[in-house]
């Protein structure tokens, strides 16, 4: 009899054991999608926690620099933007957008090689109106994935009112989503993090003071651009004649962590003044973090542009970057 009674107390203690086990695996999925659905994780192109959905393709816009463009809509939630000379001393930025996505994107402009290049190596999806022809054949050839504004005008693309042509062409993010989708384009691939610093190393960098850095692109202030480090902020901010850069629609500045001025050889191409920019042999770079500089050298690494100390990759701060590509560093200047 007690036999019987251990016997039974056995089987019953197993069938509560595997109830048990079955219930915490039917509860398991569930608590995985809770967890999947509050991750907090760095945007690879910021270092900045930031809590997304999903991994997310990097896109990169031809945004014109005129000053019938300025006040820009889009450039203070970019990523990373560059600033490039095209034809005469007129400057256009590539802005990369992945952490963010901005509603209005724009004025967009027209895209040169070297704008496509850049996107490349982000393999982001790349955004302009208009395009050289050299950058037509390349568009054209589909090794990168691209909308344009020649294709879109009047329906992805917007003309604002309240500018004149070529000043007017603007982008909502929804509407580069939508682009994207009708021709097939997989937006779901991150881009390969950069590599930052953690806060606590940041915060103690040395090197030359520069809080002030100026990048005179031509005689004609027009396109001079101006940084200056704000210590409370801790951010450099941006301007261009004496006006600051900052957003269209709500006037918030553009806050940049890291400033980078590449010296690249250029030279003329076409009589339209086209350039051609030499963004693979490397040179002198300065790095602006936290209010000082270092000199280093860069490299083209799979088409992104990244700085070098010493022989040794160097991090970034965590937060937006701003990368001027310059014919020659004797147009910079900085200091206290």
């Amino acid at each position: 009899m007690k036999l019987t009674r251990l016997v039974f107390v056995i089987i019953a203690t197993f069938i509560l054991f595997v109830a048990a086990c079955s219930k915490n695996d039917s509860q398991q999925p569930e608590k995985q999608s809770e967890k999947q659905e509050g991750v907090k994780t760095s945007a690879p192109l910021t270092g900045v926690e930031a809590r997304i959905e999903s991994p997310e393709r990097a896109v990169a816009v031809t945004i014109n620099n005129h000053p019938n463009a300025r006040p820009q809509s889009g450039l203070s939630q970019a990523d990373i933007v560059y600033e490039v000379l095209a034809e005469g001393d007129v400057t256009r930025f590539l802005a990369i957008f992945q952490s963010e996505k901005p509603e209005n994107i724009g004025p967009v402009r027209s895209a040169r090689q070297y704008f496509i290049d850049l996107a490349q190596g982000y393999d982001a999806l790349f955004i302009a109106h208009g395009y050289s022809p050299e950058a037509k054949k390349t568009l054209a050839s589909g090794t990168i994935d691209n909308i344009n504004g020649i294709q879109h005008d009047g329906t992805l693309f917007k003309r604002a009112s309240f500018r004149k042509a070529p000043h007017n062409s603007y982008i909502t993010f929804k509407n580069i989503e939508k682009g994207a989708e009708d021709a097939g384009y997989d937006l779901s691939k991150a881009p390969k993090p950069l590599n930052f610093f953690t806060d606590e190393v940041a915060g103690n960098l040395e090197g030359d003071a520069a809080s002030n850095v100026k990048i005179a692109y031509s005689q004609n202030s027009t396109f001079t651009a101006e940084y200056k480090y704000d210590a409370q902020k801790e951010k450099y901010t941006r301007s261009s004649e004496e006006a600051e850069t900052v957003e269209y629609d709500n006037d918030k500045p553009v806050l940049l962590d890291n400033v980078i001025v590449i010296e690249a050889a250029h030279t003329t191409k076409d009589g339209k003044g086209r350039r051609e920019i030499d963004l693979h042999s490397g040179g002198k770079a300065y790095v602006f973090q936290k209010g000082i500089m270092q000199e280093a050298e860069w490299k083209n690494e799979d088409g992104r542009i990244l700085p070098y100390k010493d022989g040794e990759p160097m991090k970034w701060v965590p937060g937006k970057t701003w990368i001027n590509i310059v014919p020659e560093m004797t147009i910079v200047s900085f200091g206290e």
